[in-house]
């Protein structure tokens, strides 16, 4: 089967499963869907074949795999996919969100942006309408305030009259394109940090919401329930956790052990995630406060540039406007920021399936008898000097130690840190690792261990683990995100890369040709138009230059082009010239003089000659 039909078998399947699931309530993604086949058809238990074309048979077999794995409503192992998927098409790193909501931003003023710099404006309406677009932009921009609010627009022209009037349209309007875009940018940020500077003087700053204020309310707030809600979700999971131990000690088993190792799943996932949300919450509290002192900062410096003076010059001021204006954004990024955290954390409540498992009234009862051992206590007593792995038992393998390893801290472990030996030896039980007693390189990766004996036992039978582990996901697919086995599992990627019409049942190609294409000039102010290779154009050019010299350079304007580029002209003006030839003479020789007589009808016509002697 070619990989486009089995691209087009898979799209099937996932219509068709999308459909049935619908038919009987239930609206799934089809990133849910196409991510439950790929775990229905890794599960051995399933007994198919990824070498060979699917059959009638076993498409059907999967479609009625799939189906009933998702409309089993109580699996807490369908809820922790549910979250996870929920979590992966959610959830934007700090970096890329910012960078997401500033292309937003930009988005939605092109239109606008176009209008302004395409302008031909001539007539008084014209020139006006134009220079409200302007305003209407500067708001949009700044994003203080909305621009049907009449106030926030007179305010808004009163600060760019100030630094940009009307009667600088016309040289606006002469600029090139690139120019008069860069110049509503500067525009944008000056009139805003115009506005911030009039709010905080209380001269005007309308419709301006108090930023530092909302917060340094909500920020804490937030932190808090955020750690409230991980209290519970650790207290939970270690109970659940000393509940698998003594099943797993005593062989008593009042629940399910795989109902309850399922419940531990989704409930070690929820913490992951909360604890990656509280980062980034703690994280925005820092940069909140850094923003909010550089604010602070840089509002008394132009307070005091500014101070009884009636003028100051516009290369003392506008650096300060300029600086505000981007400190104020930072802010709205970082409300955004809190406002989407928030927002998923809430979601994720949704998919707690392992809080509805067991009352607290049953696992207290449950728990009679036993201590529960945190993930804090269990590392302490690892701690101790008996504890610690003795490197020359295990001579042949390499280990890393807290104290002869350099950035001990950010080494990554295998399995999200809990102990791969206990993984595989109690049947997907997850106790967390103590990298401090000690840490296994093997294949260039690292794994922490629960205890010194778990450490021992792995590193004899490193590689028997490992595939043991790989194993014990196929069965239960929600370990390769809680786990981190994406490489593992090459047919597998992460929830937010996925997509519906991916190849799901065909083998990886680990090698394919490819090619690529790079663009000529990437930056078009790096191009160099009188670069020529040609060397027969280059002398064609230095001819037509040599004619030149001979000729005048003339231009005209219309009206249509009336304003929309400089134009110059040229010429050679003529020089001055001037030519010398032979000089003139003369004699004395007297003139000759000859009178005729006779000639008015007399028949005897006399010439007389009257000229005079030289000698004379």
């Amino acid at each position: 089967m070619s990989s486009s039909q089995a691209e087009g078998v898979i799209r099937t399947i996932i219509r068709e499963i999308a459909q049935t699931c619908l038919s009987r309530g239930q609206s799934l993604s089809e990133t849910l869907i196409a991510f439950m086949v790929k775990a229905v058809v890794l599960d051995p238990r399933n007994q198919f074949n990824v070498d060979r074309t699917l059959t009638k048979q076993d498409v059907q077999k999967l479609i009625e795999l799939c189906v009933d794995r998702l409309m089993d409503q109580t699996s807490p192992t369908l809820n922790t996919i549910k979250m996870q998927v929920y979590f992966d098409m959610n959830y934007t790193s700090r970096r890329e969100f910012l960078e997401v909501q500033q292309k937003v931003l930009q988005s939605r003023l092109p239109s606008l942006s176009r209008e302004i710099t395409d302008s031909r404006a001539k007539t008084r309406e014209d020139l006006k309408s134009l220079y409200g677009k302007i305003v209407s932009y500067v708001i949009q921009r700044s994003n203080l305030g909305s621009a049907t609010d009449i106030s926030t627009v007179r305010e808004t022209t009163a600060a760019l009259q100030s630094v940009f009037p009307q009667a600088q349209l016309a040289t606006f309007m002469s600029l090139l394109k690139q120019d008069k875009e860069q110049q509503l940018s500067e525009l944008a940020l000056i009139v805003s940090g115009i506005r911030l500077f009039n709010k905080d003087s209380r001269k005007g700053g309308e419709g301006i919401q108090n930023l530092p204020a909302v917060l340094n309310e909500t920020l804490p707030a937030a932190a808090a329930d955020i750690e409230s809600e991980l209290a519970g979700c650790e207290r939970l999971a270690w109970q659940y956790t000393a509940l698998l131990e003594k099943i797993c000690e005593r062989n008593e088993c009042p629940v399910h052990p795989d109902l309850l190792k399922q419940a531990l799943y989704n409930t070690r996932q929820h913490e992951a995630f909360l604890r990656l949300i509280l980062a980034d919450i703690i994280q925005s509290a820092k940069e909140v406060t850094r923003l909010q002192s550089d604010l602070k900062t840089r509002m008394m410096l132009l307070k005091d540039t500014v101070h009884t003076k009636t003028t100051v010059p516009t290369s003392q001021v506008f650096p300060h406007f300029t600086a505000l204006a981007s400190l104020w954004t930072g802010l709205e990024g970082e409300m955004l920021l809190l406002s989407m955290l928030t927002n998923v954390a809430s979601g994720l409540r949704a998919f707690l399936s392992a809080q509805s498992l067991l009352s607290p009234d049953q696992v207290e009862l449950l728990l009679h008898g036993l201590q529960v051992q945190t993930d804090a206590d269990r590392c302490s007593y690892l701690n101790e000097s008996r504890n610690i792995i003795y490197q020359g038992l295990m001579s042949s393998c390499e280990w890393c130690f807290p104290e002869s390893t350099a950035h001990f801290e950010d080494v990554p472990l295998q399995y999200k840190g809990f102990c791969g030996f206990t993984l595989v030896k109690n049947n997907g039980l997850l106790l967390p690792g103590n990298p401090k007693i000690g840490v296994l390189k093997h294949k260039e990766k690292y794994y922490a261990f629960s205890s010194r004996s778990a450490a021992y036992e792995f590193a004899s039978k490193a590689d028997e683990f490992i595939a043991a582990a790989v194993e014990m996901a196929k069965r239960q697919p929600e370990l390769i995100q809680l786990l981190q086995l994406h490489q593992e599992f090459a047919s597998v990627t992460p929830y937010s890369e996925m997509q519906s019409g991916e190849k799901l049942l065909v083998k990886t190609i680990s090698k394919s040709d490819a090619s690529m294409q790079t663009e000529t000039h990437p930056l078009e102010t790096n191009i160099v138009k009188s670069y020529e290779w040609n060397e027969w154009e280059l002398r064609r050019r230095a001819i037509k230059l040599a004619n030149l010299r001979n000729k005048v350079t003339r231009s005209m304007q219309t009206h249509a082009s009336h304003m929309r580029r400089h134009n110059s002209t040229q010429t050679f003006l003529p020089k001055d010239a001037v030519s010398q030839t032979k000089r003139d003479g003369e004699s004395s020789v007297p003139k000759a003089q000859v009178y005729l007589s006779g000639l008015r009808g007399g028949t005897n016509m006399m010439k007389l000659d009257l000229t005079r002697a030289v000698d004379e």
